[in-house]
C-alpha cells in the first residue's frame, strides 16, 4: 500500500508536475489517503488555485467512490504517534510539518506502507522512522 500527500493529490487536480506520477501510482492500485490529507487538498485546491468545489469533487470522488484511493480514518493509534511524531520532528523554521503531516506519517508507519510525497520535511521524517519515500516532483520539478 502507498500512501498519498494531501500536495500528491492537489497536483493530480490542478495539473502540476508531479500528475501523471500520482495518476500512475493510482492506476497501479493499492493508494491510500489520510483524510485530513483529503480535506487539506480540498482547501488548497479551493484557495490556491481558485478551483470550484464542485470541480474538485468531481475529479476526487470517483477515485474514492471506485477504490482507486482509498480513504484511511485516524483513530487513538494515529493520534498517540502523530503527535510524538510532532514533538520530536518539528521546528518552526528547520522542520514547520503540520499536525496533517504528522497524522499522514504515522498512518504510513503504523501500516508499515510507503509513502508518496513532494515535501522535503516530510520525506526526511519518513525515511528517519524507516518508511519507504516514494519521491514527487514538487512545482519546481524538484524531487525530495
Amino acid at each position: 500500500m502507498r500512501f498519498i500527500d494531501a500536495y500528491g493529490l492537489v497536483a493530480l487536480v490542478a495539473d502540476e508536475p508531479a500528475a501523471a506520477e500520482v495518476e500512475k501510482l493510482l492506476r497501479e492500485g493499492d493508494c491510500l489517503v489520510v483524510a485530513i490529507n483529503l480535506a487539506e487538498a480540498v482547501d488548497v485546491c479551493q484557495r490556491a488555485h481558485g478551483l470550484p468545489a464542485a470541480d474538485i469533487r468531481s475529479a476526487l470522488e470517483p477515485l474514492l467512490l471506485s477504490n482507486a484511493l482509498a480513504l484511511a480514518v485516524s483513530d487513538e493509534t494515529e493520534a498517540w504517534l502523530a503527535a510524538e511524531l510532532r514533538a520530536k520532528h518539528y521546528h518552526r523554521k528547520q522542520c514547520p510539518v503540520s499536525m496533517a503531516d504528522c497524522f499522514l506519517l504515522a498512518h504510513a508507519i503504523a501500516a508499515n506502507d510507503d509513502l508518496a510525497t513532494s515535501d522535503p520535511d516530510v520525506a526526511v521524517i519518513a525515511r528517519a522512522e524507516g518508511v519507504q519515500v516514494i519521491p514527487l516532483p514538487d512545482r519546481s520539478g524538484a524531487r525530495p
